[in-house]
């Protein structure tokens, strides 16, 4: 103990990344699955399905006749069509495996935001102040989950937070314009991973054109202009013959359904934000984050602009705003910690104060080791895992009757690209029949998924007017977090999933 207290005074930041390399490896290694639709579908079976000759998305040109860019950036899926390209050619074929290595890399590349993190708030603050942030950062309930996804508004995080340092750390440097202009680089390669960091890389640059840097501006933007033409220019014109197409297709996607997804009041990002830092401390931060506003305008503005847009923006999910979360805590904690050592008001009060961190860690530190090792869409995944056995499967049947609440079974755990159907209604079971009545039988789905096991038997018999003979495989339960996640919301899809075979495909149960 005497020797991590004395780390803790003279070498924090080691003992802050051995703590964020324990928590990582621990997500690494027991944290499988995928967080959310966007981390796995739009990034894994993208580019494990071009590694296998299809193109499950159909994104490519020629892809089913599709003409026409899809929106999406090819720089972070074509990363992974490397990798998964490199790890076929040693021999890995396994997707867990596989998975493995990819959570390893991710959780790997997430250290340089614990450690530039606490660079950052040692330049702008203090060693003590530092250490704190730090800390946040590595240990947070749900960084490591989060950290070891393949979510690209957290992959995003690293390169905004080693630009953003490249600039706050400018003092004495000598070449301070190439500075500026590896900085805008840098930036340029959060934005080709996620779009919207646009937001944060324009306030970095308001913020520099402010304090009338104008030299500095000028070489921070061509840096970001450069980056972006390289990379996005380069990927989409060797794809589409023209550069920027998917970003285009992306801008105009967007603006025509902006209304089509979860339309949210203004505020409520702002509330998520305050409900995952946990309660006080993260009402604290806020306090302390809109008091640095002028002392540390480099990351005050760009982060108010980022959150700015997102709450106006009618489409909102939870994860769009997790690339600035760092910075909220990092002008948090500092601005907080400086009003807080000036105030009479707390220095009176520091057993309610600390009993408010009490609070922060004993809610922090119950969630941590459950969220790190949470096996998340365990359902899915291993619904998948278990039919690989099966070879040649021609299709399977998706049946969400129960709730409606279907979804997409993620193929890359299958190591099989095959056809679904989809039945979320008994209405449309005729719709259904009819489609699969101009199919030759040996097409017809192989299994049926059955999404809830509630009210099985009737459905069932539905199933049966259609496919009449079924036997039963097994059931695939979810993992207690899901479990808890979808009794909190039902639209979290992680019901028990009950497998079927149809034995006109397959006779015989396979072990």
């Amino acid at each position: 103990m005497n020797y991590i207290k004395q780390l803790w005074e003279n070498k924090p930041i080691t003992l802050i990344l051995w703590l964020a390399i324990i928590f990582r490896l621990l997500a690494v290694i027991f944290s499988k699955g995928f967080g959310m639709h966007d981390d796995h579908f739009l990034v894994l079976e993208a580019s494990q399905s071009w590694v296998d000759g299809t193109d499950y998305n159909n994104w490519l040109p020629g892809s089913n006749g599709n003409t026409t860019p899809s929106g999406h950036s090819f720089f972070y899926v074509g990363f992974h069509y490397i990798l998964l390209s490199i790890l076929k050619f040693l021999g890995f074929d396994n997707p867990q495996i596989k998975m493995f290595i990819i959570r390893f890399l991710h959780g790997a590349f997430s250290l340089l935001t614990v450690y530039y993190g606490y660079k950052i708030a040692e330049k702008l603050s203090n060693k003590k102040t530092a250490s704190i942030i730090g800390l946040l950062l590595a240990i947070y309930w749900f960084m490591p989950f989060v950290s070891v996804r393949n979510l690209v508004e957290i992959v995003c995080i690293p390169f905004l937070i080693i630009g953003t340092y490249l600039l706050i750390d400018i003092e004495n440097r000598k070449k301070i314009l190439l500075i500026y202009f590896i900085s805008g680089i840098i930036f340029g390669l959060a934005f080709s991973i996620r779009y919207q960091t646009i937001m944060y890389c324009g306030g970095v640059g308001l913020a520099i054109l402010i304090q009338k840097k104008w030299k500095e501006a000028i070489a921070f933007g061509a840096g970001i202009i450069a980056s972006i033409f390289l990379i996005q220019g380069g990927i989409d014109m060797f794809v589409w013959g023209r550069p920027f197409a998917e970003l285009g297709e992306y801008i105009s996607y967007n603006l025509n359904n902006a209304y089509n997804y979860n339309t949210l009041p203004w505020y409520s990002l702002i509330l998520f934000v305050f409900g995952i830092l946990i309660p006080p401390i993260s009402i604290l931060m806020f306090f302390g984050f809109f008091r640095s506003w002028n002392k540390n305008l480099i990351i005050f503005l760009p982060t108010l602009i980022f959150i700015a847009f997102h709450s106006y923006f009618p489409n909102k999910q939870e994860r769009f705003i997790f690339p600035v979360i760092p910075f909220i805590i990092i002008l948090g904690i500092i601005g907080w910690n400086d009003f807080y050592e000036k105030s009479k008001f707390w220095m009176k009060r520091k057993k309610l104060y600390k009993s408010f961190w009490i609070f922060f860690w004993l809610i922090n530190l119950i969630l941590l080791p459950l969220i790190s090792t949470m096996y998340s869409k365990k359902a899915r995944v291993e619904s998948m895992t278990y039919l690989s056995k099966y070879e040649n499967i021609p299709s399977i049947l998706m049946e969400a009757t129960n709730d409606g609440n279907d979804k997409i079974p993620p193929q890359f755990y299958l190591n099989q690209w095959i056809d679904l159907y989809y039945l979320p209604e008994k209405e449309k079971t005729d719709l259904l029949h009819q489609k699969l009545k101009l199919l030759e039988a040996k097409k017809w789905p192989a299994f049926i998924i059955f999404y809830d096991d509630k009210n099985i038997e009737q459905r069932l018999d539905h199933i049966n007017t259609i496919i009449p003979n079924l036997e039963y495989e097994t059931t695939v339960e979810p993992g207690f977090i899901d479990k808890v996640l979808h009794w909190l919301n039902p639209h979290n899809a992680n019901q028990a999933i009950v497998i079927y075979r149809n034995t006109d495909i397959f006779p015989e149960y396979k072990r």
